[in-house]
């Protein structure tokens, strides 16, 4: 327990989304044959994209400007993946790689703004809400940057499940269960949600025209 305390308090879980999400950015400016600059600066927005536009809804001061630790992550695993050339792997790889890296930060941001919309007292509707926002701004702004249809509009089960995740970390919190014998599970559970989805292609009900 006091291990996993200490994971749960130094937000790694946190870390683990930006780092997805970073190289999630990273292979779509690669894949566009971005320069340098231009597949930092995707990959730069979006692993705090999200993040950024939580903190901006809840009124406080992004994270990314007091804490250097998600740039760290950012930057480090920047230079991991440009140095063992991820880009020029096999492309059917480099496909499933996105979408687990995707995947993760998905789940991983999800949990991360509902539980800052727990910490503000905000009510299920704020806290699904701050969840879904944080987890699929960053991607949002990837696919905009890029002049791609952005994943949440025709991925149907993409949003749902960081919706899904979000909702049941309330319920969670409510019946009185938090920290991470709650995150971690609710994490792989949400991320195995998300795979099988993708593979399964999962989808909602059409609104017949």
């Amino acid at each position: 327990m006091p291990l996993l305390h200490t994971l749960f308090q130094f937000d790694w879980l946190y870390l683990i989304g930006t780092a997805a999400f970073t190289v999630s950015g990273y292979l779509i400016g690669a894949r566009k044959q971005f320069d340098v600059l231009g597949v930092v600066i995707l990959a730069l927005l979006t692993a705090i994209g999200g993040g950024m536009i939580r903190d901006v809804l809840v009124n406080r001061v992004p994270r990314i400007f007091l804490d250097a630790e998600p740039l760290y992550t950012i930057f480090m695993t920047l230079a991991v993946i440009w140095a063992i050339k991820l880009h020029r792997r096999n492309k059917g790889l480099l496909v499933k790689l996105f979408i687990v890296a995707d995947s993760i930060g998905l789940v991983a941001f999800s949990i991360a703004g509902a539980q800052v919309g727990i910490d503000a007292r905000l009510n299920l509707f704020g806290v699904a809400f701050l969840g879904f926002v944080s987890a699929v701004g960053g991607g949002l702004v990837r696919d905009m940057m890029v002049n791609d249809v952005p994943f949440i509009l025709h991925e149907d089960f993409y949003g749902t499940v960081a919706i899904l995740v979000a909702v049941a970390l309330f319920g969670l919190y409510g019946l009185g269960y938090a920290g991470p014998i709650v995150a971690w599970p609710l994490f792989a559970g949400g991320l195995a949600l998300r795979l099988i989805a993708h593979v399964r292609d999962f989808r909602l009900p059409r609104v017949d025209a």
